[in-house]
């Protein structure tokens, strides 16, 4: 366990000097200390591969073209959508498993307009977000490690209209009681979160971290 707490630290860390190569890329004409900054990013790149175990490639990818300005945390957002005490789950087309409706944010939307706009294209259904159940560091809560920083914003959403007819996006759907949830897809929502969003539903709190 302490291995795996020094390694997600390790991972953060080194995800704080990638963005300061980058900020320093953007903003810098010393030949220099562009010179420098290449050199953190690409030593940053090797490291986060060899600790994420995800291709370099895709690292690269992301550092050279996914923020192309000062670089800020990218936004999740998901829809808790409750109907007789279940929630709404779809099956991810990416790794067959289950999560909350949602996902990034499209630019020209606000939070609450892309979580119905997610919930949908993904379900069918017409939701109202009602409020703000939590705003979570995705680094600071149990999901794998991811090497974007992430803000995940999970909304209360109030069912308007239709019934349940699963867009392209996702492979199946359905309402799920707690006690017998299908396999989670951990990266967008775990077991623990998913107790705690419906606890937070019921109680009318918001919790943030």
């Amino acid at each position: 366990m302490e291995d795996k707490q020094m390694n997600r630290n390790i991972l953060e860390y080194l995800k704080r000097i990638q963005a300061m190569a980058k900020t320093g890329l953007t903003y810098t004409e010393n030949p220099y200390d562009i010179e420098r900054y290449e050199e953190m990013r690409d030593m940053t790149n090797d490291l986060l591969a060899n600790l994420s175990n995800a291709p370099l490639e895709s690292i690269q990818f992301h550092f050279d073209h996914l923020d192309d300005d000062y670089p800020t945390p990218k936004v999740d957002v998901r829809g808790v959508v409750l109907k007789d005490d279940k929630i709404l789950l779809i099956q991810e087309k990416t790794d067959q498993k289950w999560a909350m409706p949602g996902g990034w944010c499209d630019i020209g939307y606000s939070a609450s307009e892309n979580v119905a706009k997610e919930v949908f294209e993904e379900a069918g259904i017409t939701v109202k977000p009602v409020r703000i159940l939590s705003v979570w560091d995705k680094a600071k809560q149990d999901h794998p490690h991811d090497i974007r920083y992430v803000y995940k914003i999970n909304f209360l959403c109030e069912i308007v209209s239709g019934e349940l007819n699963v867009g392209h996006e996702a492979l199946d759907g359905g309402f799920f009681g707690l006690d017998e949830l299908p396999p989670l897809s951990e990266v967008r929502n775990t077991e623990r979160q998913i107790h705690k969003l419906v606890e937070l539903a019921k109680s009318g709190e918001i919790v943030w971290d």
